[in-house]
């Protein structure tokens, strides 16, 4: 690189497994917009100043410290000093972390920046290099460590009254298995027994989000699947179940603080490190 070319900047993905994604990446300046996902992000600073705005304040993290942000909170990213940050992140579907609790409160870590070693050591396996494939037993002992070491961080689980578990998995499941078409309120009151105004509320209770969001959230997966694979992005829309190309990046913006060109640009750049 010539002293003149503009840093690069770049994501590597680990092969998705099972509801959790694993990415090392860097960036120089304004890395994403504000956005919000519907997956806790548990990352590791690796070199440089991550800094990003989470629950109206600034949050700076340095290399070592470990970063938790909780399902459908805003947040962007930006470099804090001119050389750039770069960083380890795994994206962890709520339902898997439910599924190691059992019905308890998703624990909540103020402050979305912590030196906690107890949540260091716990999120190491889940932090490895990205070339590194996660054997199924790795993956579930590091997300059942994980997890209890989010909830001892937090004070003592909070069990849940009030809602249906079962009837929110069965939504999950539901809307997992039918992601690419619209699914009628009705058909989730018929599946679960409940009212419409109850499930969503126990969605959300146990899952941090809106079983609306889950459904978009499903279909953006597999748009980012088609942009690493090459496909045009008006394709890639229509074949995810989105009305049409602009309602797609609409959602993809507002999920990934990108659009999905810019994504597609700087996951092309990886490839070429």
């Amino acid at each position: 690189m010539s002293r003149t070319d503009p840093p690069s900047d770049w994501i590597q993905h680990a092969t998705s497994v099972a509801g959790v994604e694993r990415i090392e990446a860097c960036f120089h300046g304004n890395a994403y917009e504000m956005h919000r996902h519907d997956t806790y992000a548990i990352g590791r600073t690796l070199a440089g100043v991550h800094c990003f705005h989470y629950r109206n304040a600034r949050r700076d993290s340095l290399p070592g410290n470990t970063i938790v942000i909780h399902p459908d909170e805003l947040h962007d990213g930006h470099a804090g000093t001119d050389e750039g940050f770069r960083y380890r992140m795994v994206y962890i579907e709520p339902s898997l972390i439910q599924d190691i609790l059992g019905g308890y409160s998703l624990p909540f870590l103020e402050g979305g920046v912590t030196t906690d070693p107890r949540l260091a050591a716990a999120s190491e396996s889940l932090l490895q290099l990205v070339d590194h494939t996660l054997e199924p037993l790795e993956q579930s002992d590091g997300l059942a460590e994980l997890a209890d070491a989010l909830a001892l961080s937090v004070a003592a689980p909070v069990r849940l009254d009030g809602g249906d578990y079962t009837a929110a998995r069965r939504a999950l499941e539901y809307l997992r298995e039918n992601s690419i078409r619209i699914v009628a309120v009705d058909e989730l009151e018929a599946i679960t027994g409940r009212d419409r105004w109850s499930l969503s509320r126990d969605f959300r209770l146990y899952y941090g989000t809106s079983p609306h969001r889950y459904q978009i959230m499903r279909r953006l997966d597999m748009v980012r699947r088609f942009l690493r694979a090459e496909l045009p992005l008006a394709h890639a829309a229509v074949a995810a179940g989105f009305v049409d190309q602009s309602h797609m990046t609409h959602h993809f913006r507002r999920t990934f603080g990108l659009t999905p060109g810019r994504w597609r640009q700087i996951a092309r750049g990886s490839a070429s490190r």
